[in-house]
Order: C-alpha cells, then structure tokens, then sequence
C-alpha cells in the first residue's frame, strides 16, 4: 500500500475546485495508516542467543584457567585409604567459574570380562575403588592462600553440596601443588603437618 499517493491524492481533493470535506478525508487518511500498522507483518524475532560474557577474573585466579594433568601424588589421604599406583587425571578450571577433576588411582584398570554391561560384583566394585571424580565450582581465598571447591556432584553421593578445601602452591607458572586441609576427623590440619599433596602440570 503506497500512503504517500493516497496522502496526496487527498490533500489534492481538498484544495480549492476538490472537495471540500477536508476533516472527514484527514480523518480516512488516518484510519488508512491505523489499518496499514495493523495489517503489517510484525517485525521478526531474534532466535540467536546473546553472546555470553566471561566472568570477570583478577590476575590471581587468571592463573588457574585452564586445564593440569597430574604429575604426582605425595603421602596418603587423611580421610580415606587410597592406594595410588601410577596414578592420572585431570582437573580443570573455567572461566566461568566452574570445575570438574577426575583421577584414575590405578595406571592399569582392567576391563570388565564380559563387556561394560555385564560387570560382576566385583569388578564393579575394584572400578569403583579405582577411580573418583566431581564437578562444582570454585573460589580463591587469597589471604589464606586456599581455593575450595563447593561440590554439585560427586562420585561419592555423600559428597553432594560439600566443600573441598586446597592450599595452593604454584612454583612456575605451568605447575600448581594443591594440598587438602582435611585432618580426616572433621577438622583441619596445620599446615605444616600436612603431606598429602597432589602435584599438577598446565596442559599447553
């Protein structure tokens, strides 16, 4: 619908020698353009989803983005029995603010005899052992010099919701010490007592 020839053929029929019901055509012009907008197809929506913006991060915990492979394991956890022999495993820490690690106790897992679904008890049980992980989020605590990671979910259940709290050492900028505060008795260790400690290397 072109307005503008309707607009001037109105204003046309309103000058001297036209017609001279000026209000009552001004007044179809308008009902032309109400009728017009109605009629119009609406604009489309935008389906793309907004670009999502880092979380800011201070130069400290800069040097923590991104992912470490385990080197080593030093002493034996406070809070449960685990038998490292040639251990691996990954931790990560994102951006946004959220981390995951897993580590394989053992170097050699044997598979289960019949396939993945037809473990016995037992091998069930030895993977079990043999392996843990957990995903949740992270902060720093400069001023102790301790990162905690706050647990969403975890290989053990009972771990759900919990914190996890490190003492953080980083020698170079490519290696990270995390040592775990637990004293295993619900409490926390002295610092200096502490001998469990997990060595990691930045994966470039």
């Amino acid at each position: 619908m072109n307005l503008s020839r309707i607009r001037r053929g109105i204003v046309k029929l309103a000058k001297p020698g036209g017609m001279s019901h000026t209000p009552i055509l001004m007044g179809l012009f308008i009902l032309l353009l109400v009728g017009f907008a109605v009629a119009a197809p609406p604009s489309p929506i935008s389906t793309v989803a907004p670009t999502a913006r880092p979380v800011p991060m201070r130069p400290l915990e800069e040097r923590f983005i991104g992912a470490w492979k385990l080197v080593s394991v030093e002493g034996n956890s406070p809070v449960r029995k685990v038998d490292y022999d040639h251990p691996s495993g990954l931790v990560v820490y994102d951006r946004s603010g959220w981390m995951s690690v897993q580590i394989a106790i053992h170097g050699e897992r044997r598979p289960f005899a019949k396939g993945n679904s037809n473990g016995t008890m037992e091998e069930k049980a030895d993977a079990f052992d043999s392996y843990f992980g957990y995903y949740g989020t992270w902060t720093l605590d400069p001023a102790k010099e301790t990162i905690t990671h706050h647990i969403v979910d975890d290989t053990y259940p009972g771990m759900r919701g919990k914190d996890n709290v490190r003492w953080y050492e980083m020698p170079d900028a490519n290696h990270l010490v995390l040592i775990p505060t637990e004293d295993g008795k619900g409490g926390t260790i002295n610092r200096k007592d502490a001998t469990y400690k997990l060595t990691w290397e930045r994966i470039r």
